[in-house]
């Protein structure tokens, strides 16, 4: 396995993990020494990542996100509700994304984190005369959507459902 990876791995299963993880972990599991690690994790906090150090293992100080992939469809009325209802609900819209049957997957980075990025959004689509992505699928579309817990992120998809949002 490359460094890189490595260290892909390493944020990886320290994202997942609310509790340290030790250094002699992460020297098992990768075959490697723990000096590799403690340089491993020094990359790792010089591309930016608040990684602090304890007596019981490595912990990242970043807050934690869940995500899941939601599939929806609606008219283009219902935009603003559908994006509103996450955002209000304490998710936030990452992308939005198609299968269609000959381009195969589109997807748009959103990042719509509030009310005001809705907005935004939606003046954009307005002011560009832009058609949305879904509408080259019937309104058929995904969102991979973020939230602080999955707690949050099973409300919000309840209530996308309660609104017929949700196609499954």
């Amino acid at each position: 396995m490359l460094g890189e990876e490595r260290r892909e791995k390493i944020l990886e299963t320290l994202k997942k993990n609310s509790k340290p993880t030790s250094g002699g972990f992460f020297s098992e599991t990768f075959s490697v020494s723990r000096q590799v690690i403690v340089q491993d994790i020094a990359l790792l906090r010089a591309k930016g990542h608040d990684i602090i150090s304890t007596a019981r293992g490595y912990l990242l100080q970043e807050p934690v996100y869940f995500e899941r992939v939601v599939e929806v469809s609606h008219n283009d009325e219902n935009i603003e509700d559908e994006l509103n209802l996450i955002v209000d609900l304490g998710g936030e819209v990452i992308d939005v994304f198609i299968n269609h049957e000959v381009y195969g997957n589109l997807k748009a980075e959103l990042n719509i984190k509030s009310r005001k990025d809705v907005k935004e959004f939606l003046k954009k689509i307005e002011e560009r005369a832009s058609k949305p992505l879904k509408n080259l699928t019937s309104g058929n579309h995904f969102h991979n959507i973020r939230a602080s817990s999955e707690k949050d992120l099973d409300y919000i998809e309840e209530e996308l459902r309660n609104k017929n949002y949700i196609i499954k």
